[in-house]
C-alpha cells in the first residue's frame, strides 16, 4: 500500500482542518487505517485508527470529540476532520495502514500496529 497524504496548512486556534490520505495497492479496502502525529522533539503519537469497514474506530483521549475519522474505499481515502484546533494539535501528520486482522483495532497503538506509512503533512495551529 502506498499512501499519500494532503491537507495540512495553516490554522488559528478554534479552527478546522480535514486532511486526506488517497491509498493505492490492492489491499487498501482490506487494510485498516489510522492517523499519528508528530510534533517537534516528540515521539510519533497515534490520534485515530478506522477498520477495514470503517464501522469501528478509536481515538486518542487528546482528540475525542474535535477529530473525526472516516474512509470512503470506493475512493481509496482515508480522511481526518480535526474541529476546535489547539495549538498543541500543531504537528506533522502521517497516514498508516496495516492489512493485518483489519476487523480489529487496537485499544493500545505504538507505530509498530502499522506496516504502511505516508509522507506526513504539516498542521500548524497558532493561538
Amino acid at each position: 500500500v502506498q499512501l499519500q497524504a494532503s491537507g495540512g496548512g495553516l490554522v488559528q486556534a478554534g479552527g478546522s482542518l480535514r486532511l486526506s490520505c488517497v491509498a493505492s495497492g490492492r489491499t487498501y479496502t482490506s487494510s485498516k487505517m489510522a492517523w499519528f502525529r508528530q510534533a517537534p522533539g516528540e515521539e510519533r503519537a497515534f490520534v485515530a485508527s478506522i477498520n477495514w469497514s470503517g464501522g469501528s474506530t478509536v481515538y486518542a483521549d487528546s482528540v475525542k470529540g474535535r477529530f473525526t475519522i472516516s474512509r470512503d474505499n470506493a475512493k481509496n481515502t482515508v480522511f481526518l476532520q480535526m474541529n476546535s484546533l489547539k495549538p498543541e494539535d500543531t504537528a506533522v501528520y502521517y497516514c498508516a495502514a496495516d492489512p493485518r486482522q483489519p476487523w480489529r483495532l487496537e485499544l493500545v497503538v505504538t507505530t509498530q500496529t502499522y506496516s504502511y506509512w505516508g509522507q506526513g503533512t504539516q498542521v500548524t495551529v497558532s493561538s
